[in-house]
């Protein structure tokens, strides 16, 4: 059967302290797995040390977990990207609901080829999800949404910035920092947060069907 399948690795994982690593990763999964239970056909699974694979319901929930991961990972500071593939494929044997491990298919031996490509690619999003016109506005649509986030300082600003995606409204969030509200209306538009909102959104939407 087809199903749509999440694969991700840590770039340049061998770079930073493997211990810090591994511990921030795997609290990301855990975040992931409990926030999304109902979604998940298999869960979000620690693979190779660096990487993750999952089998998820729906390309729309899909989409969200990146998000969220990439949200996650802004709310913590951690110094941590990742590279996706989202690929709709076929898996063979039964879908291990309790762990991603033991399944076999020509959709995962895909996933984890394109994932392997994407090394020499400064592209960390890539969608395949069969339907040709689909996967150029999704591939489009993150390449915008890579270049918002990847701009972003997040161990200057993670806090903040995760503040704006929670509140949406810079007035509630100089209360909360006790700032001016002149001073994060000016953060707000230096970091583009209304070009994030409108690009999240669109992702979001692409994939309800």
């Amino acid at each position: 059967m087809q199903h749509y399948i999440l694969m991700a690795d840590v770039i340049d994982s061998r770079t930073t302290d493997q211990v810090i690593l591994m511990k921030e990763f795997k609290s990301c999964v855990d975040y992931i797995n409990n926030k999304y239970k109902s979604s998940l056909l298999s869960p979000l699974t620690i693979t190779l040390g660096d990487e993750f694979q999952g089998v998820i319901k729906d390309a729309n929930t899909a989409v969200e977990i990146i998000i969220s991961i990439e949200e996650y990972i802004i709310s913590k500071s951690i110094n941590m990207k990742l590279r996706y593939v989202l690929h709709y494929g076929g898996i063979d044997t039964e879908i291990n609901s309790e762990i991603a491990y033991e399944m076999l298919g020509e959709g995962l031996t895909v996933a984890r080829s394109r994932l392997m490509n994407m090394k020499n690619d400064s592209h960390r999003f890539e969608v395949d999800i069969k339907n040709e016109k689909l996967n150029n506005l999704l591939s489009n649509s993150f390449i915008v949404y890579q270049d918002l986030i990847d701009g972003w300082n997040i161990k200057r600003d993670g806090e903040l910035i995760s503040l704006f995606i929670k509140k949406r409204d810079y007035k509630k969030v100089a209360d909360l920092v006790a700032k001016t509200r002149s001073q994060i209306w000016k953060r707000e538009r230096g970091l583009k947060m209304t070009s994030y909102y409108a690009i999240k959104s669109i992702l979001i939407n692409l994939t309800i069907f």
